[in-house]
């Protein structure tokens, strides 16, 4: 169940705010949850003394009954980065992150299990949970940071809090963007018509800003880099959906399931073309500037070589965007 805070409830004490919402349940069952990683503003666990705000998502899962630990499974990971306090991981497009939603197995959590074992993974969101700071979307690919212990942990939760994280992404997106770059600021907030959608069409939704670059301009396409200076459920797909430029692939925001080129359907991409290209921030124990990036997938690279045959394009500036991101 999801919450929106109001500005007569901004100022609670999040345990105090859930206690409001649900009173129904005790208090220790309502620590027991946030305990178990199961209480999440704006996507991130967060401590009972956390003051919400006007505006603040809060998530919180209830459980029939206490489900088991995930189990570890030999997925195979792309370590781009590991030290004994944090890592960074290539996730895959079509992989969870964590379990939820009636997805049990193939998580990025039972992966870093089995890599690197429950003691080597910070225990702060819970079990459910263990390492995991911050999430991207199942379709979207790239880099992820995992903290390996409770202390990393919390010094991540505070800089991504604190927007000194460093975020940028790369995106196909249908239409032609004017200008070559540009900013967008607009609110954020859950559709309330479908649960599963964020909107930017709701005043009352939280502040969020994407600084964008075009790297390539094909007929009704353009290959952008995205920053994200907020990081807002969606944020990126909601955004360029909102000035009608939808991700390609991003059928929930208004893209086609498949591209049309002079009458002739291309096959199916099956993911979003939206990739975590780079991450960088400072080391939570040395105070060391961190930059990590994850090559474009393959598969995406491939695509949008394809769609570009398909639109009769010379290749040659579609081989030297691609150059920047491989």
């Amino acid at each position: 169940m999801e919450f929106i805070v109001t500005a007569e409830d901004a100022g609670q004490r999040l345990d105090v705010y859930i206690v409001s919402q649900f009173p129904d349940l005790s208090r220790s069952r309502i620590k027991s949850l946030m305990d178990d990683g199961r209480v999440e503003v704006d996507g991130l666990a967060r401590k009972a003394s956390h003051h919400v705000e006007p505006g603040e998502v809060v998530s919180v899962e209830i459980p029939d009954r206490a489900p088991p630990g995930v189990e570890p499974e030999p997925i195979p990971l792309e370590i781009l980065y590991e030290d004994k306090d944090i890592a960074v991981v290539n996730k895959p497009a079509g992989m969870i992150v964590h379990p939820g939603a009636g997805v049990a197995s193939g998580t990025l959590v039972a992966a870093l299990l089995h890599r690197f074992g429950a003691a080597g993974l910070s225990s702060v969101g819970g079990p459910l949970r263990p390492g995991i700071v911050h999430r991207l979307d199942k379709e979207t690919s790239g880099a992820i940071v995992i903290a390996r212990n409770d202390a990393a942990h919390r010094k991540l939760v505070d800089a991504f809090r604190d927007r000194q994280v460093e975020k940028t992404y790369v995106a196909l997106l249908h239409g032609n963007l004017k200008g070559e770059a540009g900013r967008i600021e607009l609110p954020v907030a859950r559709d309330l018509r479908r649960r599963s959608r964020m909107t930017a069409r709701r005043r009352e939704g939280r502040e969020a800003r994407t600084d964008w670059r075009a790297r390539l301009r094909l007929p009704g396409y353009a290959l952008i880099e995205a920053d994200l200076h907020t990081g807002r459920t969606h944020q990126i797909r909601v955004h360029f959906s909102a000035l009608g430029s939808p991700v390609v692939g991003d059928t929930l925001y208004g893209a086609p399931r498949q591209e049309r080129v002079d009458g002739q359907l291309l096959p199916p991409l099956d993911r979003n073309f939206l990739h975590a290209l780079r991450l960088a921030f400072t080391h939570p124990r040395t105070g060391k500037r961190i930059e990590v990036r994850a090559p474009l997938p393959p598969e995406l690279a491939k695509y949008l070589r394809f769609l570009g045959l398909a639109l009769k394009v010379d290749p040659a500036p579609i081989d030297a965007a691609l150059r920047k991101f491989l």
